[in-house]
C-alpha cells in the first residue's frame, strides 16, 4: 500500500508519500510538518512491487558504481557488475592499463596504485572512483558469475548489452521475466555521473507504473527523446 497525505496551508500544497503503510496510521499526523493545517486528504493507491535493479558496465568500476551509489541512496534495491574477462584501469600509458581478477577487493586496487604513482592516479580521479567503490561494496563483481535474478536490468554500452543478453540466454529459460535496458554512457568520471542522473530518473519512471510491461515501451520512447541518447531494450525470462 502507499499513502498520499494532501495538506493545503498559506504556503501552498504539499504532498507527502509513504512507500509503505505498515500499521494504520494511529493519529500519526504528528508526522505532519508544524505549520497551520486547514484541510487534509487522506488516499489509499496499491503499491507496484519494488523493483530488484542491477547496474551493470565492462568493469564493475566506474560507470556502474556511480549509478550504484546514486540508487542505492534513492533507497533502491540494486547491485552493480561488470561483464569484461578482467577489470581493467588506465595505467601509466595507452598500453599499460592496470588488470585485475575480479573479485579483487577495491582496498586492494586502491592500494596497489597509490604506490605505483599516487601523483598521477589522484590527478586522473582513479584514487577517488576507488576509495568510493570501496565504501558501497568490498570488490568488482562479474554479471556471469552470479545467479541472482533481477526485474530490471541497466547496462551502460552496448557491447555490454550483448554480452548481458548472451549471459543470461545460455541460461536455463524460466518464467521470470527480466527487462534489460541500455543507456549509452561514455567510460569517464563525468559521463557517469550524467548516466547516473539519467538511470535514477529512468528508474523512478519504471518503480511508479502500475503495469511496466505494459508501459516500458512508452516509456523508454519518451524518455530516449528527453536525454537524447539511443536506448535499447529487451525482455528475457530467468
Amino acid at each position: 500500500m502507499s499513502t498520499t497525505i494532501t495538506t493545503h496551508n498559506h504556503k501552498g500544497t504539499e504532498f507527502y508519500k509513504w512507500a509503505q503503510v505498515r500499521t494504520a496510521l494511529r493519529h500519526r499526523l504528528l508526522l505532519l510538518p508544524l505549520f497551520y493545517i486547514e484541510v487534509y486528504e487522506i488516499t489509499f493507491t496499491e503499491m507496484p512491487q519494488p523493483l530488484k535493479l542491477a547496474v551493470i558496465c565492462s568493469s564493475n568500476m566506474n560507470r556502474s558504481m556511480e549509478a550504484h551509489n546514486f540508487l542505492s541512496k534513492k533507497g533502491y534495491r540494486v547491485q552493480s557488475f561488470g561483464t569484461g574477462d578482467k577489470v581493467k584501469l588506465p595505467g601509466a600509458a595507452p598500453d599499460r592499463p592496470n588488470v585485475y581478477e575480479f573479485g579483487t577487493p577495491y582496498d586492494d586496487i586502491y592500494q596497489d596504485l597509490l604506490q605505483k604513482d599516487r601523483e598521477l592516479y589522484t590527478r586522473n580521479g582513479l584514487l577517488h572512483m576507488l576509495d568510493r567503490n570501496r565504501r558501497i561494496k568490498p570488490h568488482p563483481e562479474r554479471f556471469q558469475a552470479t545467479s541472482e535474478q533481477f526485474n530490471l536490468i541497466l547496462t551502460c554500452e552496448e557491447r555490454v548489452y550483448d554480452q548481458v543478453i548472451e549471459s543470461l540466454e545460455g541460461r536455463d529459460s524460466q518464467t521470470t521475466p527480466v527487462h534489460i535496458v541500455n543507456v549509452e554512457i561514455q567510460d569517464n568520471h563525468e559521463e557517469a555521473t550524467i548516466g547516473a542522473f539519467l538511470m535514477c530518473e529512468l528508474v523512478a519512471m519504471m518503480a511508479n507504473s502500475d503495469d511496466l510491461d505494459n508501459d516500458i515501451d512508452e516509456m523508454l520512447q519518451d524518455f530516449e527523446a528527453k536525454c537524447q541518447r539511443p536506448i535499447l531494450h529487451c525482455l528475457l525470462f530467468y
